[in-house]
């Protein structure tokens, strides 16, 4: 069990599909799907879902099971015409089931703010022949809200750090995002980049980038007030090699590639919505863990 806990690199808890992923490997990622139309401000509650599989190659019997549930709170609102602030409160549960038994962890996460400056925001036509486009640039400061309590000597050093409910450090973020409107067809481009820090331990979470491209269409529904918006996407993302004292660990980080499809509804200033993740591609710990399907569901109001 000591060595297969060593392979679980990764907790993207927080990723799932639609668009922007704000993350990097092992915890405190933080995820940011089509955003809600709001003119001042929203407020919303998401609960993300995600399972880790391995089984060494070596040693078949031993094996683990992993899943990561957070339950979030997130906010926005604008300042002026060009300012844009997003808030993350996370809660996370994880259970790990083992050839050496099961174990639950659960607690407060790392919260996390940024601040999105509108360098481009340009419309032309009228009714439905009307284009929109918006680009956002921005960053963001994560926070060592979470707990994260390892022992720097363990030989499983590793295993102890993927498990915690928080990584300890503060982290920064670096992100663009762009979206296109024609009609009731919409088209979101997304990039970022998390820069992580070291914490108490002397143990650091490697630097990661993402990038994703996602297609949606607004379709009336029978209510006059209700709009459904089915969307599908493909999402990359690489994690570089944890580290600690300054040097690399071996089977930790890795890459990523998944197709993604979800549907919104929305009801005058009410959005509810869910989507779901599958991996088409995925390097991690010389193939011994395997990512499933990833999951996320969530209620947002617009102010």
């Amino acid at each position: 069990m000591k060595k297969i806990l060593i392979v679980i690199i990764t907790l993207f808890v927080f990723s799932s599909a639609n668009a922007c992923e704000i993350c990097g490997c092992g915890l405190g990622n933080y995820y940011i799907g089509i955003m809600p139309q709001f003119s001042h401000r929203f407020v919303g509650v998401r609960y993300h879902y995600n399972h880790f599989s391995t089984r060494l190659h070596d040693d078949p019997t031993q094996f683990s099971n992993d899943w990561y549930h957070t339950a979030e709170v997130w906010t926005g609102f604008n300042i002026g015409k060009r300012f844009q602030v997003l808030a993350f409160l996370p809660f996370n549960f994880v259970h790990q089931m083992s050839d050496e038994g099961s174990s639950n962890r659960s607690g407060l996460g790392d919260v996390a703010f940024l601040l999105n400056y509108k360098l481009i925001d340009q419309s032309s036509g009228t009714g439905a022949g009307k284009t929109q486009q918006q680009l956002y640039i921005g960053g963001g400061i994560k926070l060592a809200t979470g707990k994260f309590d390892i022992d720097p000597a363990d030989p499983d050093v590793a295993a102890a750090a993927n498990s915690q409910l928080g990584t300890g450090s503060t982290d920064y973020m670096v992100n663009a995002m762009y979206n296109l409107h024609h009609g009731r067809f919409g088209f979101s481009a997304n990039a970022n980049y998390k820069i992580n820090g070291g914490n108490d331990a002397d143990y650091t979470f490697g630097n990661k980038v993402s990038a994703n491209t996602f297609l949606y269409y607004s379709l009336p529904a029978p209510s006059a007030n209700m709009v459904l918006t089915p969307s599908v996407g493909f999402l990359a993302e690489h994690a570089n090699s944890n580290s600690l004292a300054g040097k690399e660990l071996t089977l930790t980080g890795g890459s990523l590639y998944t197709v993604a499809g979800g549907l919104d509804i929305n009801f005058g200033k009410t959005s509810l919505g869910f989507n779901a993740q599958l991996p088409v591609s995925q390097k991690f710990a010389d193939g011994q863990t395997k990512s499933k399907v990833k999951a996320m569901v969530h209620l947002t109001f617009s102010l």
